[in-house]
């Protein structure tokens, strides 16, 4: 079998495997953007009084404000995942979330910036434009809102992935000799 032979091969494999999967894929995408706030709004169902108690002992605001606290993240996460997978009133899903982030942000500052690009993503997906030859591949010619919070989106993802990284000083440095 010759390497065009191979590739013809892999061609039409790849062809099938997208026909197949074309109208599955789009949904998985959007699962996993909002993963996140899918985990945070269940784990706020079921350990609701944990998640209370945080909140008042971190920023000694009182059972209330706790309370409301914790059930306006629960409730916004969970209706802007419901939305978002349904397909329903996105552009509003995506700033009610964006909004979910705020009120967090004094805690956890760039996990959120993370969310914020997954959320930017999801909103740029949902505008609509012309149709063009090389669908989602950006061009230099032309610049659009949409390019623009597909770009920021994906460097604030990266921001995932750096929050993940723990170096350590005493790695790059030299044993002590006693």
């Amino acid at each position: 079998m010759g390497q065009n032979d191979l590739m013809g091969t892999a061609e039409d494999f790849a062809d099938q495997f997208l026909r197949v999967t074309k109208q599955y894929l789009p949904h998985v995408a959007r699962l996993c953007l909002i993963s996140t706030f899918l985990e945070d709004g269940i784990h706020m169902w079921f350990q609701w009084s944990e998640q209370r108690d945080y909140i008042d002992t971190t920023w000694n605001c009182g059972y209330l404000l706790a309370s409301s606290f914790v059930f306006l993240n629960l409730l916004g996460q969970l209706t802007g995942c419901v939305l978002v997978l349904s397909r329903n009133f996105v552009q509003y899903a995506c700033f009610g979330l964006f909004g979910i982030i705020a009120l967090q942000l004094a805690y956890l500052f760039l996990r959120n910036l993370a969310l914020g690009g997954g959320l930017l993503l999801l909103l740029a997906e949902s505008r609509s434009e012309g149709k063009s030859m090389f669908a989602g591949v950006p061009t230099m010619r032309e610049s659009s809102p949409k390019q623009y919070m597909q770009l920021g989106g994906r460097v604030l993802l990266v921001l995932m992935f750096m929050t993940l990284l723990h170096l350590d000083a005493s790695f790059f440095s030299q044993p002590s000799q006693q």
